[in-house]
C-alpha cells in the first residue's frame, strides 16, 4: 500500500506568487531589499524573521496594501501593478489582529465579508456554512464578534480569507492566541489547504514550520539569508544541539549567535562570571 507523502515530499506545481526584485525604502530606512521569491502551488511556506527584518513589510506588498519602491509582484499570472483588482481576487489574507466589526454576529460577518467576494443568494448561504464548519465556527455562528475570545476572533479571521476558497492564502501568525487544541486543529487545516494551492504563512513559532510547513524562507535586515526545507534547516544546526534545533539555527542566521554565546551574554547581563571553559 503506497504511503501518503509527507509535508516535505510534496512535489510543487505552477507558480502562484513570483516577486521579483521587491524593494522597499521608508526614507532613509532600506528595509526590503530586492527580494526574489517564487511560491508554487502545493507549498507550505514557513515566512520568518526577526522583529524588523522586513517581514511584514513584505507580506504587504505582496498583498497589494503596500506599494514596493522598485520590483514586481504576479499572482496566479496577474500582475498587481497592472490590475490590482484582479490579482487581489486570488488571495485570502489574514493579517495581524485581523479586523472585525465587534457589535455583527460571526455569521453577519460572514455574510458581509461573502457579499464583498461577489457571493448571493443560496451560493452565499453555502459559502458561509461551508467556512463555519472548515473552522468550526458553528458553536458561535450567532454571537458577536465583540463577545468572542481572542482564539475565536483569530478563527473568525482566518474564516473571512478562506470564504472565497482562494488558490492563494496569505496568513500572518494565524495561531495567534489559540489554545493548543485549536493551535492543531488549524495547523491540520492550513496542511490540508496547502495541498493545492499557495500559502504563506508566518510566524514565529519555529514549532509550527516543523508542523505544517513544506519550505521555509527566512528574512534578515531586509535579505532573504535562508530558503529551503524545515529538514534542511534542520541540518543546519550542529549534531551537539539536541533540543530547539530549529531555534539554534534562526538564532545563527540573524544575529551570528550560538546558544553558548547567548548564555554568556545573559549572565554577564545579571553580573555572572563566565567560565574559561564554557568559551
Amino acid at each position: 500500500m503506497p504511503q501518503t507523502p509527507t509535508t516535505d515530499q510534496r512535489t510543487p506545481g505552477a507558480p502562484l506568487i513570483i516577486a521579483h526584485g521587491l524593494d522597499k525604502r521608508f526614507g532613509a530606512i532600506h528595509a526590503v531589499r530586492g527580494i526574489d521569491l517564487t511560491v508554487r502551488s502545493g507549498e507550505v511556506l514557513g515566512f520568518l524573521g526577526p522583529n524588523g527584518a522586513g517581514k511584514s513589510t513584505t507580506m504587504r506588498m505582496l498583498t497589494g496594501f503596500l506599494e514596493p519602491t522598485a520590483g514586481s509582484v504576479t499572482l496566479d499570472g496577474i500582475a498587481l501593478d497592472r490590475d490590482p483588482l484582479g490579482a487581489k481576487r486570488t488571495f485570502g489574507y489574514l493579517p495581524e489582529g485581523a479586523p472585525g466589526y465587534p457589535d455583527m454576529r460571526v455569521e453577519e460577518f460572514l455574510r458581509f465579508i461573502g457579499r464583498a467576494r461577489g457571493f448571493t443568494g443560496d451560493a452565499l448561504r453555502k459559502a458561509v456554512d461551508v467556512v463555519v464548519d472548515r473552522v468550526n465556527l458553528g458553536a458561535v455562528r450567532r454571537q458577536t464578534i465583540e463577545t468572542l475570545s481572542k482564539g475565536f476572533k483569530r478563527r473568525v479571521g482566518l474564516a473571512q480569507a478562506l470564504i472565497h476558497n482562494p488558490r492563494i492564502l496569505i496568513l500572518d501568525e494565524p495561531t495567534d492566541g489559540l489554545d493548543p487544541n485549536q493551535k492543531h486543529e488549524v495547523r491540520e487545516l492550513i496542511r490540508h489547504l496547502g495541498s493545492d494551492r499557495s500559502v504563506v504563512l508566518s510566524t514565529h513559532i519555529l514549532e509550527e514550520v516543523e508542523a505544517v510547513c513544506t519550505r521555509a524562507v527566512i528574512i534578515n535586515r531586509g535579505e532573504i539569508v535562508f530558503d529551503g526545507t524545515p529538514n534542511e534547516m534542520d541540518s543546519r544546526a550542529p549534531r551537539s544541539v539536541d533540543r530547539n534545533r530549529l531555534d539554534h539555527v534562526f538564532r545563527a542566521l540573524t544575529t551570528k549567535d550560538t546558544a553558548d554565546e547567548a548564555s554568556r551574554r545573559v549572565a554577564r547581563s545579571l553580573g555572572v562570571a563566565v567560565k574559561e571553559g564554557s568559551r
